[in-house]
């Protein structure tokens, strides 16, 4: 992309940070408007935690997350000025590989950071290291769309080192990489919503063992352990760190009648 080449540093890190904002902005909006405004009380029986959250919870996701897109576009200047250098694999003209590999490298850079969410979760998850990286995550036990990015600096980083690790283990073009960052900015908002989604069926189809469901990370949050994969849920399975109630408290969310949850508390006391 010459445009971008011709532009000075700060310019392009300004970009890539407004880009990323306004996607967050998007994703995590419409979320909120759809599960906490204009649908709340109709899918209120799918709130996996039967209270709502307060407005001091909600701000202080705002802020912690507008540190993450600052992290974000700085990691991603930096990983395009690496590229413009010659030191990543990233390419710029989509005919130097074939559009098989183009989708390819999509789907490659999904499994790749699902692993690496994975394992850096469980590791942030040491007494040792939990304070300083994913404490602040954690201070949402209930989330909302607004905490998918609420991060502490340090986590902030290891979360962003997707890009250059993505672009310097395999060939992936800037638009294959941002059709990841459109996936991976849906599934995390929606895993942070508090509502399950997924038919009750689910869990007696095989996608059970490949997909995660917002139920499977919201209980991470609630009880702190267990349940650290991102998007698939192989890795759990295969560590033996799923839940051990994650199915049976899927099928009681998902059991729940529309008119059970009149009595969710508003969260008020929290504000």
């Amino acid at each position: 992309m010459p445009y971008l080449e011709s532009l000075s540093g700060w310019k392009v890190m300004t970009l890539v940070t407004v880009s990323t904002a306004l996607r967050y902005l998007l994703f995590a909006g419409v979320a909120w408007l759809l599960g906490y405004v204009w649908f709340r009380r109709r899918w209120l029986h799918r709130k996996i935690i039967q209270r709502l959250p307060g407005s001091a919870q909600v701000r202080r996701e705002m802020r912690d997350s507008a540190v993450t897109v600052l992290i974000f576009g700085l990691v991603g200047w930096a990983t395009l000025e690496a590229s413009w250098r010659g030191w990543t694999r990233m390419y710029w003209d989509v005919s130097a590989h074939s559009r098989g590999w183009w989708w390819a490298s999509v789907g490659l850079t999904i499994l790749l950071h699902d692993t690496w969410f994975y394992w850096t979760h469980r590791a942030m998850h040491h007494p040792r290291l939990f304070r300083y990286f994913h404490r602040t995550h954690h201070l949402s036990v209930n989330p909302t769309p607004w905490s998918s990015f609420a991060f502490s600096p340090l986590e902030a980083l290891v979360q962003a080192a997707i890009f250059p690790i993505a672009v310097t283990v395999m060939p992936v073009h800037p638009l294959a990489f941002g059709l990841f960052m459109v996936w991976q900015m849906l599934f995390n908002v929606i895993g942070h919503t508090g509502y399950e989604y997924n038919p009750a069926g689910f869990m007696r189809s095989p996608l059970r063992y490949l997909l995660n469901t917002p139920t499977n990370h919201i209980m991470h949050h609630e009880s702190m352990r267990g349940n650290f994969g991102l998007y698939f849920n192989f890795w759990d399975r295969i560590m033996g760190t799923n839940h051990p109630g994650y199915e049976q408290r899927f099928a009681e969310v998902t059991g729940r009648r529309r008119d059970s949850a009149d009595g969710v508390a508003t969260g008020k006391e929290a504000a």
